[in-house]
């Protein structure tokens, strides 16, 4: 039961790190190689909210989100919409941005293991004899809850629908009036707003690092290159895949193996299938 249930919270945690990266890319075909800056910025925000200005948790927490929204929307309406379609530039401008808002953070004082979120409630319940805290049991109920409402959103919203338009067949979605520019810089500001949600759940679970935003990256675009580039879906099925792998080498062989297992497996499902589990563009090459 205990590998169950940290499983499962391990793989909701990697969604809810991954999910933001996997819907901009499915939306526009960015790499926003700035997510994993966005994941800290809206946490460090926070932080600075609750212990500089000393406003309410729930303040801070909204006031970050909206922050870390709008400056996402900016990166692509100031800088990444001047470089879309080109790939090489995409990822080398995006990955700038990033690494530019990282060492700002640390220059203006990140710095160590200073910096704590507190968790939203304190104790611990017992599932099956199982003990978890509530901040665990808060992550694996927003990723459940999240799952549910973007689904919904992405099949019953207008924004929802022209999104999934612009990602199944973006030639078809303009013949239509849907505004590719728009919709792209929507995208980038949902997948934020999501990369900060994620902060702020995950967060108080351990210090906010520059290195914090480093790893996000990489575990967010490990997690969409197993998923699939551009499928959602994708993207839940491999956090669940990989986030039990994970567990269960922390637990049979050494937590620093973990990394190393998830690794393995992307290697091992990209031989079977070079797009990913539901990714489509190597068959789609093979087609034609």
């Amino acid at each position: 039961m205990g590998l169950i249930i940290y499983g499962l919270i391990n793989s909701l945690s990697l969604f809810l790190a991954s999910i933001g990266f996997a819907l901009v890319y499915g939306v526009s075909r960015l790499p926003n190689f700035a997510h994993g800056a966005l994941y800290i910025l809206a946490g460090y925000g926070a932080w600075i909210f609750l212990n500089r200005l000393h406003t309410p948790y729930p303040v801070a927490v909204l006031f970050s989100l909206m922050i870390t929204t709008i400056i996402g929307m900016a990166i692509y309406q100031l800088i990444l919409i001047r470089v879309r379609g080109m790939p090489v530039t995409e990822i080398i401008a995006s990955f700038a941005i990033g690494l530019a808002i990282l060492e700002f953070l640390r220059w203006s004082g990140l710095r160590g293991t200073t910096h704590i979120l507190p968790p939203f409630r304190e104790g611990v319940v017992s599932i099956a004899g199982v003990p978890v805290d509530l901040q665990r049991m808060i992550i694996m109920g927003s990723g459940i809850i999240l799952l549910f409402i973007l689904w919904l959103f992405t099949h019953y919203h207008k924004t929802g629908l022209a999104l999934r338009a612009i990602a199944q067949d973006e030639r078809a979605a303009l013949m239509l009036g849907i505004d590719s520019d728009l919709t792209a810089a929507l995208a980038l500001a949902l997948g934020s707003a999501l990369a900060g949600m994620a902060a702020v759940l995950l967060l108080p679970l351990g210090n906010i690092t520059v290195q914090a935003g480093y790893d996000v990256l990489i575990f967010a675009i490990a997690v969409s290159i197993c998923g699939g580039l551009g499928s959602w879906a994708g993207t839940a099925v491999a956090s669940f895949l990989i986030g039990f792998a994970q567990i269960i080498t922390v637990n049979y062989l050494a937590p620093h193996f973990h990394l190393v297992v998830a690794m393995l497996i992307i290697i091992f499902i990209l031989i079977v299938r070079p797009s990913g589990l539901f990714g489509r563009q190597k068959e789609l090459e093979e087609r034609v």
